[in-house]
């Protein structure tokens, strides 16, 4: 199913076009600054560093060699990594057995928020990958303290329909800062 995607592909931000494909690993270092670019994400312990450069690969990997899964990436018009999401294809039973595509690490980097580009892969996802990929119904989660995606997610027609939970194994508690 996400193989169906047809990338890469172009898209209209606000500003300017992007260019959008599959993540590969010469796009690792882009993608880690991108998660180290969010307050969030940094109290976690993301972002770049030579003790997480092995971990991040072999996280990468694993993405790339799962069926139903894809890291995307957004580039600018110069070919800088400015964006980035997972995807992935979850078949299911409820819903008479329709599929969902799970959004997962939205980031778009801090210079060039509010530039229409996370819009734009949004609506990519929300026109195109749910028709390539077969999986009519697309979720997310999101922190919740970050209510600037909150508002977002909304104006895109996101509905806030379910309360999210997550475990961390690692901790035996509760996830604050997982998500």
């Amino acid at each position: 199913m996400i193989d169906e995607l047809q990338l890469p592909t172009s898209v209209q931000a606000r500003a300017a076009d992007i260019h959008i494909r599959r993540a590969t690993s010469d796009d690792l270092e882009a993608v880690t600054r991108l998660l180290g670019d969010d307050a969030i994400s940094t109290s976690r312990g993301d972002g770049i560093s030579d003790a997480n450069a092995a971990i991040y690969a072999a996280a990468l990997q694993r993405i790339t060699d799962s069926p139903g899964n894809e890291l995307i990436v957004a580039l600018d018009s110069a070919g800088a990594v400015v964006g980035m999401l997972q995807l992935t294809v979850i078949p299911g039973l409820s819903h008479r057995g329709r599929s969902r595509l799970l959004v997962e690490a939205v980031r778009v980097s801090s210079a060039e928020r509010s530039s229409g580009i996370g819009g734009a892969l949004m609506r990519w996802v929300m026109d195109r990958a749910i028709r390539e990929t077969g999986a009519p119904l697309v979720q997310l989660t999101s922190h919740g303290a970050r209510t600037d995606a909150h508002r977002f997610y909304t104006r895109l027609g996101f509905a806030d329909s379910h309360l999210g939970f997550k475990y961390d194994a690692d901790q035996g508690a509760p996830a604050e800062h997982a998500g």
